[in-house]
């Protein structure tokens, strides 16, 4: 009996040393593939907030979501830098000013610190910049609102480094309708989104469809000559109803003709849980004030809104529900059509467990690696796919 015991102590500390050694072999396979492949995020806003306060993000930082040794630490070399406007300065000259200050923004913090940081206007300056060690800083428009409705103003923005372009933001705009905007001026594109949609193909600027609403997605889809890019959306199929996802027939779509998505981290986007917090919070409030006879207020909002996360936790998404949206649009289109866009500095203290900042790329990778996914469909999803639509939309601006 006593041989036996320890025969099946033996077979157990095995079977846990083996295990042990699984994960530890992920995780370093997993830390390999995201040192040594270019890492490109769509999606991350670091010019809007340093315009609030500037901070110095070539060393540690102690806000946001990244700074330089965590984005080393991640594998994080290739971080679209998003060029935010917001609506409300919609229709107005302070659109394009504030675009082209964002954009200063950039170049400032390359030009502080050459030996770690590169601005970037083509695929080959991002792979110049991976082999030098720099982090490549390409640009990427949140809204299209700074082309004031003037061709010429796009010109401006290709020159200043813009090679990709959110036509809309969170209201309907002169080019574009937007997902959150319940007023549709244009049942999708305008005319003249038409035109910049044409014009964005013959310069090599990529046709970010994030934000806009379904019309205008289809819209884009028929007019385009080249594929175009989700930057930092989600499946549509977790948070239904949420038109800032993508759905199955948009996600299969993309497809047809080399598009990618690239999935947005914010919890809202990945689960129906996280996306109908607010609204459920926004009920509550209001049915409390009512019931008390409450007079609504910033105190009286700010009060209750801390009461109820005490009761109501908000619901952050896991890391596997996260990878749950990989594997969805790798399902629907295939691997060459899905990258990370993951809003870091954009969604504010609504990112999952586990994917918290710019460090956390080999979490994500060993997520996949644990999944089945191959190093190289892993090498596809960080930068592969997304590269290869940026070189496709240069090679098609070349030829014109």
């Amino acid at each position: 009996m006593k041989k036996l015991l320890a025969g099946l102590s033996i077979l157990a500390l095995t079977a846990c040393s083996s295990e042990q050694e699984q994960a530890v072999d992920y995780s370093a396979t997993a830390n390999r593939i995201a040192a040594e492949t270019i890492i490109v995020d769509g999606h991350i806003d670091v010019p809007y907030r340093l315009n609030s306060a500037w901070d110095d993000v070539s060393g540690p930082t102690d806000t946001g979501d990244f700074d330089y040794p965590r984005a080393v630490s991640g594998g994080l070399n290739a971080p679209f830098m998003s060029i935010y406007t917001p609506a409300d300065l919609d229709g107005t000259p302070a659109a394009k000013e504030h675009a082209d200050k964002m954009i200063d923004i950039v170049e400032r913090i390359a030009a502080e610190s050459p030996n770690k940081f590169a601005v970037t206007k083509s695929v080959a300056e991002v792979e110049a910049a991976f082999r030098k060690g720099q982090i490549a800083l390409p640009l990427g428009m949140e809204n299209g609102s700074p082309l004031l409705g003037d061709l010429a103003n796009l010109d401006h923005f290709h020159e200043r480094g813009i090679r990709y372009i959110t036509l809309a933001h969170s209201k309907s705009n002169k080019i574009s309708d937007s997902s959150y905007d319940p007023t549709r001026q244009w049942d999708g594109l305008s005319e003249f989104g038409e035109q910049v949609v044409k014009r964005m193909n013959e310069l090599g600027i990529m046709v970010d469809i994030s934000h806009v609403s379904d019309d205008a997605f289809w819209d884009v889809m028929k007019i385009t000559s080249t594929p175009v890019i989700a930057s930092h959306s989600s499946a549509r199929n977790f948070t239904p109803g949420f038109e800032r996802n993508m759905n199955d027939e948009m996600i299969k779509a993309l497809a047809t003709n080399g598009s990618v998505i690239m999935i947005n981290y914010g919890s809202s986007f990945v689960t129906e849980a996280a996306n109908q917090y607010r609204p459920k919070l926004a009920e509550a409030y209001t049915a409390h004030r009512e019931a008390e006879g409450i007079e609504d207020t910033p105190e009286a909002r700010e009060a209750f809104t801390t009461a109820y996360a005490e009761t109501t936790p908000f619901p952050y998404a896991t890391l596997d529900e996260t990878l749950d949206h990989f594997d969805h649009v790798v399902k629907l289109a295939g691997i060459d059509h899905v990258g990370v866009g993951s809003d870091y500095d954009g969604v504010g203290d609504s990112l999952p467990v586990g994917l918290k900042d710019v460090a956390s790329y080999p979490t994500l990778v060993e997520g996949l690696l644990k999944r089945g996914y191959s190093e190289e469909d892993i090498k596809k999803v960080l930068s592969g796919n997304v590269l290869r639509v940026w070189r496709t939309v240069e090679a098609f601006a070349a030829a014109q």
